[in-house]
């Protein structure tokens, strides 16, 4: 045995142990406002964010010296008190910032809340679907999209596809499959003051929360939200379906790319986003983005996949080439991966 191997391998748990320690210490700060407190003050003592939050004193203390020595927030040990600086406020306690993480925080929290569930449905081949976890699940996962569709969507998905955007400016039916909360729905109705647009989702309490959204941006004349499966008829004509990060999450993803294509207008497009993902294993090992992906994907996606029939399982992970295949066997004719980020995979489908 190489012991020296063994070291090195010990250290790597261990900084994974501590990563998932601070990562509950983060939550905390969320979750009791303790970062959005601090953020723009400049210094403050224990007993101050104590004031401000109507937190205890010595708890705060004690999570003010944890964020401290990780070097989240800075200790000016002369006044003995602590501040957060711009750019880590960024980060931790803005919601609107692109490079926001506090919704990954919430998503993490709720994943270990869900493990012993999960652990069951290994020992029988059961599925957890997504409406089974913590509530903290669907709110976490709106916060951990929002910076990545405001960032993305409007500036890079949309343009790669060819003739979409002329067409959702001049007027065009667009439907969003798997819309959650419905934030990627009210961006493209934002920015597309013409177009009309659907959103679907299986859970009806995001429902209700994503038309409150639409009306809270004042777009509720141009759309409207309602529950429905996938693998329900989806109407139509639709000019633009989208699956954002939903296709793989399904339990079948063949009837669901089959009802998008008889949906859509004969002109019609099939815009489907996807995890960032290689079709072989071995060209994303050591991969952090599909490190992150494939842990989300075993406690999540895959769980929610089998617990809907047939229970196909595709993953976070799939790829390009077993989202094509489905795409294919469901009868798109065309079917293009038209734009590869760091986090996405942006793929175009016609008849």
């Amino acid at each position: 045995m190489d012991l020296g191997k063994v070291e090195a391998f010990n250290q790597q748990i261990a900084q994974e142990s501590l990563g998932a320690s601070l990562t509950l210490s983060n939550y905390l700060g969320d979750r009791l406002g303790l970062f959005r407190a601090m953020a723009g003050v400049g210094l403050l003592t224990s007993e101050a964010l104590a004031e401000r939050t109507g937190l205890a004193e010595r708890y705060v203390r004690e999570w003010l010296a944890t964020q401290s020595v990780a070097g989240h927030i800075d200790y000016d040990a002369e006044s003995g008190a602590f501040a957060l600086p711009d750019e880590h406020a960024a980060v931790l306690a803005d919601d609107t910032s692109p490079a926001s993480c506090s919704g990954e925080v919430e998503v993490v929290a709720a994943m270990w809340l869900s493990a012993d569930r999960v652990a069951q449905a290994f020992r029988t081949g059961q599925g957890v679907g997504w409406h089974e976890h913590d509530a903290r699940l669907l709110t976490g996962i709106t916060r951990f999209f929002s910076p990545l569709y405001q960032m993305s969507l409007l500036e890079e998905w949309l343009p790669a596809l060819d003739g979409v955007v002329d067409r959702l400016r001049g007027g065009a039916h667009v439907l969003d499959v798997g819309c959650g909360h419905g934030t990627s729905t009210i961006l493209m109705a934002e920015a597309f003051p013409a177009s009309r647009f659907e959103g679907t989702d299986y859970h009806a309490g995001l429902i209700q929360t994503a038309n409150e959204a639409a009306v809270k941006a004042g777009v509720e004349n141009r759309v409207h939200f309602h529950a429905a499966d996938a693998a329900d008829d989806m109407a139509g004509p639709w000019d633009l379906i989208c699956f954002f990060d939903a296709l793989h999450d399904m339990g079948d993803p063949v009837s669901a790319a089959r009802q998008a294509l008889a949906a859509l207008a004969d002109d019609g497009t099939l815009l489907v986003v996807e995890p960032a993902a290689a079709d072989k294993l071995e060209d994303r090992i050591g991969n952090p983005v599909s490190m992150s992906y494939y842990a989300s994907s075993t406690v999540l996606c895959v769980p929610n996949s089998l617990s809907q029939h047939p229970g196909l399982g595709l993953g976070a992970q799939a790829g390009y080439e077993a989202i094509r295949a489905v795409l294919t066997e469901a009868g798109f004719g065309s079917v293009r991966l038209v734009l590869t980020t760091e986090y996405n995979l942006v793929i175009e489908a016609r008849r």
